[in-house]
């Protein structure tokens, strides 16, 4: 089943989890609560691993009383309301204990109390202007307001995101040797999508703690972002085995199995994770991909719903849902789900795209058109969209006026996008293929003289063009098979047999589909590919023997019509060639127009035919000769007409 890359990366960047504010080296589960992030709220039910610290200044220390020692413990285990009561308990016994403050700011910031917790951390501050747990702890604040679905949240994440490094990185220079300062910076690194750095941070912070089980866990992440499956696994092991739970440590667990196909392990563990944490929307992603692997479409659908509920904003389980429906054929559907998730995300140019797309394939070129021109007004070199709209002005050029297209903005933009994009993509066969489309629609013949001799793959097939309609079928060919064999990609092979298709080079389209088929390329994409390939080649000869039937009997307009027909489906067939110019030669009135174009069938005639004896070709050369002596003679005397 298919399983959609875009979402699955999105998910795995998305299960970011838990940033401490903790004192480094406390033992304390250096985590944030994030909503719809599965990851450190401890369900009553969860098993809890008891994690011991590297010999450092405990977060709750001095003159610890027993109910201090509970709540370090609690802290320790992830279980923050209780961590809350108690570290309240002894604020009323001193409400300047600053390492009860700093408890207790904590919890709430894992509770997802973030004004309270960052006036406590700004109340620490004032007291002692260089404590480090106090800025980790603001950056943890700034982090996880970001997890609010709040557009306004949303829309001030960059800054944001700077003043949380801000936080962490002076938290980090007072105290280099602070494990939770350098989680906290791994942690916000990672959300701006610099994963080396990230990484980097989260192994020093595991290095100064290694009973830091957030910290395994969030360099889990990183790993499985960076496709590091095996290190990925056992960070998430090393992670759960300090703390059973941590339901981040199960999720990221659970997505490095289902990346592997391990299904039903992965949906344990994600059922684990959930378990602990049911209002996490990345979970309900992974374990709806895992079961659209399985088949099992109604319980995929339900967990993609489910996600959407938590995290509405989130693209991905929109773009999964409307896979499913458009797997089934149920096109509006499909729609349906894209423009529920284009309310929630109106700038995702991967559900503008999607709708846009399915608007060509279901021959709606109009809106198309629209969508594609919209998403380029956003991303203004977004290849796909460059391709999709010469895709669509192509599709509404076959239903409507050609004259008037070529006329319109879109033709003109759709031009241009493309040239930009040719230049920065110049062997992308995609690219080539669009601008090849949008050119038969103007009907410009390229002289191949005019073009410099090519150096890359994207030149030579535009060589090759202009060589298939100057009629140098030979040398076309040879362009093209050298691309082919530079080629390794399905896609680019695909799309370079399309090509070969347009410009009816038919030994290289079916070349290029059967290699696409070696390199285990779309099934249904290929056998499409080879059909098309084959039908021509027979529409071409059952066409050349009515044209034949008609030249017998003489019907001149009628045949060389036909001629034209099959060489227009299949430009190499040699009978074609000669049966045209024979008939161009016999038929109508002497002209320079007919007389022309049948000595230069006739010389694309002798270029095609192999088995030519020398005999022939000879008697054929004095034929071509001879002709364009006529013509000569014929353009002598219309010259003197005029004078």
């Amino acid at each position: 089943m298919f399983l959609n890359n875009k979402c699955f990366s999105l998910l795995s960047l998305s299960f970011t989890v838990a940033i401490t504010a903790s004192v480094s080296g406390s033992g304390l589960p250096s985590s944030a609560q994030v909503p719809g992030v599965p990851g450190t709220q401890s369900s009553a039910s969860a098993t809890t691993a008891t994690t011991t610290s590297a010999p450092q200044t405990k977060l709750i220390s001095g003159h610890v009383k027993t109910d201090m020692a509970v709540a370090e413990k609690l802290l320790s285990q992830g279980k923050w309301a209780d961590a809350e009561g108690l570290c309240r308990d002894a604020l009323v016994s001193n409400p300047q204990d600053v390492q009860a403050t700093l408890g207790l700011g904590l919890a709430q910031a894992n509770e997802f109390k973030l004004d309270a917790a960052d006036a406590l951390f700004d109340r620490v501050l004032a007291i002692d202007p260089n404590n480090p747990n106090a800025y980790a702890g603001k950056a943890t604040v700034m982090l996880n307001r970001l997890q609010s679905s709040n557009n306004t949240v949303r829309s001030q994440k960059d800054s944001a995101l700077k003043a949380a490094q801000d936080y962490a990185t002076k938290a980090c220079t007072l105290g280099p040797a602070n494990a939770e300062a350098h989680l906290a910076l791994g942690m916000v690194l990672k959300e701006q999508g610099s994963l080396d750095q990230a990484a980097s941070e989260l192994a020093t912070a595991v290095r100064f703690d290694p009973d830091l089980s957030y910290g395994y866990s969030s360099l889990g992440s990183i790993k499985l972002d960076q496709k590091s499956l095996v290190e990925a696994s056992e960070n998430f092991k090393r992670a759960i085995a300090l703390n059973s739970g941590n339901s981040s440590a199960h999720f990221g667990l659970g997505a490095a199995l289902l990346k592997q196909g391990q299904l039903d392990e992965a949906i344990k563990e994600l059922n684990t994770s959930l378990y602990q944490f049911p209002n996490s929307w990345p979970v309900r992603m992974a374990l709806g991909q895992a079961y659209q692997q399985q088949g099992n479409v109604v319980a995929a659908l339900q967990q993609y719903q489910l996600s959407t509920l938590i995290k509405p904003e989130n693209s991905g389980p929109y773009l999964a849902m409307a896979d499913i429906h458009q797997t089934r054929g149920d096109f509006e559907l499909a729609m349906a789900d894209l423009r529920s998730g284009l309310e929630q995300s109106p700038y995702d140019l991967n559900l503008r795209e999607r709708i846009a797309d399915i608007n060509l394939q279901l021959e709606r070129p109009d809106q198309a058109i629209e969508g594609y021109r919209t998403i380029l007004s956003m991303s203004a070199n977004d290849n796909n969209a460059i391709k999709g709209l010469s895709q669509a002005l192509f599709l509404k050029a076959q239903k409507a006026t050609v004259g008037a297209m070529l006329q319109s903005n879109d033709y003109d933009t759709a031009n241009k996008a493309l040239a930009e994009a040719v230049k920065l993509n110049p062997n992308d066969m995609e690219l080539r293929l669009a601008q090849a489309k949008l050119n038969s629609l103007s009907g410009a013949v390229v002289d191949p003289t005019k073009i410099v001799a090519p150096t890359t793959d994207g030149d030579r097939v535009a060589y090759a063009q202009a060589l298939m309609s100057a009629g140098s079928f030979k040398a076309a060919n040879d362009q093209l098979t050298q691309v082919l064999n530079n080629q390794s990609d399905p896609k680019q092979i695909l799309a370079l047999g399309d090509i070969a298709v347009m410009i009816k080079s038919l030994d290289c389209a079916d070349a290029a589909y059967k290699k696409a088929q070696s390199l285990n390329a779309s099934p249904d994409r290929v056998q499409r590919g080879l059909k098309q390939v084959a039908q021509l080649r027979v529409t071409a000869v059952e066409s050349l023997k009515i044209a034949n039937e008609l030249a017998k009997k003489k019907q001149w307009d009628g045949a060389i019509a036909k001629y034209r027909e099959v060489l227009s489906n299949n430009p190499v067939l040699p009978d074609a060639r000669f049966g045209l110019a024979e008939a161009l030669e016999d038929g109508p009135k002497d002209s320079v127009a007919t007389l022309s174009e049948s000595a230069q069938q006739y010389q694309v005639y002798l270029t095609l035919a192999n088995d030519l004896t020398s005999k022939d070709r000879e008697k054929l050369t004095e034929l071509i000769e001879k002709l364009n002596d006529k013509v000569a003679k014929l353009k002598q005397k219309e010259d003197h007409d005029k004078m």
